[in-house]
């Protein structure tokens, strides 16, 4: 009997041209990173990439699998690129290489290798990563608008002598705009942007994070047109997180923040166009790809509202991941000849 799995996208092009697409729509995020943090995200997504393609290369030769073949359809490569723009820039190196091990060898070749995870690699190293190592997960470079007069971003070698030390440089990091809002609950909202260098600094959400999610909504947008994958996911994940903070939202720090401040704020957009568009992890119908962004949408409000985690992108997405298979069970899509869809409880006509 033939198995057929995911990913189920229907395209002339080949599985490494797409990724390769997605990597190349990466750029205008990473270079909004990189104005705005340094070079940190750019020397995670390189170690990222290499280790990422290293630890795959490993297996398929453990497995007796040609190892170039499978390289060559580059989804090691978006692994590493994706869970190197979600870790704080200038992270210990061995923190990198921990992760991408975790994504492809746990994550992804433990299930049989591409198309057999039920789990999105990248998010499964973040995950495993941000509760084993909370300490280093959490010191996010300070945006380079907040730091110090006389004080700039860190050159090429000191970032990599960082890198390489894992110490936290004094007056380098500084929380979150989701860490601030979490932390400050007694104030107005005018007054917590009037005293937070980090969102005094910014537009609406915080110095550099409005163009870094901006950046990733450009390339997301460039996939779109491309026609990598189809708009109902992020599109329902980003209407659900706007209604949620449209309904909690009363202008003060304690309800969590404007729609605005949460669409242009951590990794929304990322997570939107780059983690919650895998094809292989998510739904596969239309209606039950609307459920499931949706259902990531809402998840996401919930765990930066009333979880320890101020950006909760992963923990979203992996709880939708282990619900994507009863959304599909349940949205089945018309049987060609059928004029309407059946329900999963109906026995099929023979």
């Amino acid at each position: 009997m033939l198995r057929v799995t995911s990913p189920h996208t229907h395209s002339t092009r080949s599985t490494g041209q797409l990724m390769r697409l997605v990597v190349f729509a990466t750029l205008p995020g990473l270079v909004a990173m990189t104005l705005a943090f340094g070079w940190g995200s750019l020397f995670n997504v390189l170690l990222a990439s290499a280790s990422a393609l290293a630890f795959e290369a490993l297996v398929m030769k453990l497995r007796g699998r040609p190892v170039l073949f499978y390289l060559r359809d580059c989804s090691a490569l978006v692994t590493g690129v994706l869970l190197g723009l979600a870790l704080p820039p200038y992270c210990p190196w061995w923190l990198v290489v921990t992760g991408s091990g975790i994504a492809i060898i746990l994550a992804k070749q433990l299930y049989g290798g591409m198309g057999y995870n039920p789990f999105n690699p990248a998010m499964v190293g973040y995950v495993v990563l941000l509760i084993s190592f909370p300490v280093e997960m959490t010191q996010w470079a300070a945006p380079a608008a907040t730091l110090a007069e006389g004080q700039s971003l860190m050159g090429l070698a000191e970032g990599f002598k960082q890198i390489v030390a894992g110490v936290p440089v004094d007056g380098y990091t500084a929380a979150t705009p989701l860490d601030v809002m979490k932390q400050n609950s007694g104030q107005t909202m005018a007054d917590l942007y009037a005293s937070d260098p980090t969102l005094s600094a910014g537009w609406l959400a915080g110095a550099g994070w409005e163009w870094v999610n901006l950046g990733f909504l450009l390339g997301g947008a460039f996939l779109l047109y491309q026609r990598v994958f189809t708009w109902h996911a992020p599109v329902a994940m980003l209407v659900a997180l706007t209604v949620m903070s449209v309904l909690f939202f009363d202008g003060s720090s304690a309800s969590n923040g404007s729609p605005v401040f949460h669409l242009l704020s951590g990794a929304t957009m990322f997570g939107a166009f780059f983690i919650v568009t895998d094809p292989v992890s998510s739904a596969v119908s239309v209606r039950g790809r609307l459920v499931y962004g949706a259902l990531i949408g809402v998840l996401l409000y919930v765990m930066r509202a009333w979880s320890n985690y101020p950006d909760a992108v992963a923990f979203a997405v992996l709880l939708a991941n282990f619900a994507a298979p009863f959304i599909d069970y349940y949205t089945l899509p018309r049987t060609y000849g059928h004029t309407k869809a059946r329900r999963a409880t109906e026995k099929e006509e023979h």
